[in-house]
């Protein structure tokens, strides 16, 4: 039996802003009967995820390409064929999936079976997956918060740095995030409970914004954004504060133009700088997702899902990133349940 497979292919590298021009919707007839011997596994993807940094993957050149093998997030989808032993039809699984409707995944590539643990799918590609996890990593790990400790989270309201802010007050500290509107804004204070929060494309002058904010000085920065505002996050750190660097989308677009802290800033006030990825930290998936289930069934966290839908979509959900206008986790369904 054959079907038709409808996914994404980039039509050049994408170096600056990704365009609607940069995609193309292609489809291809796929066979559903296997070799017995093939050990292979046809996943129907139920979701994909949408991430800032799959921009590295589409560049002619990102140091990322020689550092790390993953080209897009583990997502969810169902097996529809397989002659792996490990998997039957039917079976629910996550994976590194292609952003198309179903994905061919030969002996040893990345699949795993899925206990949804009664959440919905979406979770598992989001706050229960490695969105959750980098922001529990970065927060937990890396910087160790203490109660009573101030938090700043830069692009607060994206798939990392809502949860990040979220974990932080139940550890019991004070929490700042900045995003790129008032309705953001809001939405940090009103509904996720930050202590405050700006919209930073207001600002004209950063430093003495989180001067104002944080007047007794930063404990902790979780930069999702790197640019100017890791070079006043620095200067406004106390003395033995910890900064977690989870993305620099600032310079994803733009090559030129990186941060310059103060390493002056760094050295003498003894400030730790930590780069990472959720993949560091798979030791600790077990006590994250028993950790963040708990929070969920007892709402003291509150997921924030930017759901669009259909194969088709995927190329405005992507560019969206990079205009502000996702909410939350960004999330294609390609198909249902």
């Amino acid at each position: 039996m054959d079907v038709v497979n409808r996914y994404i292919t980039i039509n050049n590298h994408v170096n600056g802003a990704p365009q609607d021009s940069d995609f193309e919707l292609k489809a291809s007839p796929l066979a559903l009967s296997l070799d017995p011997a093939s050990n292979v596994v046809i996943v129907k993807n139920l979701y994909v995820s949408i991430d800032p940094y799959q921009l590295n993957r589409m560049k002619s050149f990102s140091a990322s390409q020689k550092t790390s093998d993953f080209a897009v997030a583990i997502v969810p989808g169902e097996v529809v064929a397989s002659t792996n032993p490990e998997f039957d039809k039917g079976d629910i699984v996550v994976g590194l999936l292609n952003w198309g409707e179903f994905t061919v995944i030969k002996a040893g590539g990345m699949l795993n079976k899925l206990n949804t643990m009664g959440f919905p799918l979406s979770y598992h590609v989001g706050i229960l997956g490695f969105s959750g996890l980098t922001a529990y990593a970065g927060l937990f790990d890396i910087c160790k918060p203490k109660k009573g400790e101030k938090v700043f989270v830069s692009a607060a309201l994206g798939s990392v740095g809502n949860l990040v802010g979220q974990f932080a007050k139940l550890s019991g500290c004070y929490v700042v995030g900045c995003a790129g509107s008032k309705e953001k804004v809001a939405l940090l204070k009103e509904k996720l409970g930050f202590d405050d929060a700006f919209n930073y494309r207001e600002e004209t002058d950063l430093n003495s914004t989180l001067k104002s904010y944080f007047p007794n000085g930063i404990d902790i920065y979780f930069d999702n954004v790197g640019g100017e505002m890791q070079e006043v996050a620095v200067s406004n750190m106390n003395i033995n504060g910890r900064i977690a660097v989870c993305g620099v989308i600032s310079e994803y677009l733009d090559s030129e133009k990186r941060a310059a802290p103060s390493m002056i800033e760094v050295i003498y006030k003894r400030i730790k700088i930590q780069g990472f990825l959720a993949g560091d930290y798979l030791n600790i998936f077990g006590d994250f997702l028993s950790t963040t289930c708990d929070h969920l069934r007892t709402g003291k966290i509150q997921p924030l899902e930017d759901i669009s839908d259909g194969v088709e979509s995927i190329p405005s959900a992507f560019i969206s990133l990079y205009r502000g206008q996702n909410i939350g986790k960004k999330i294609v369904k390609i198909a249902e349940e």
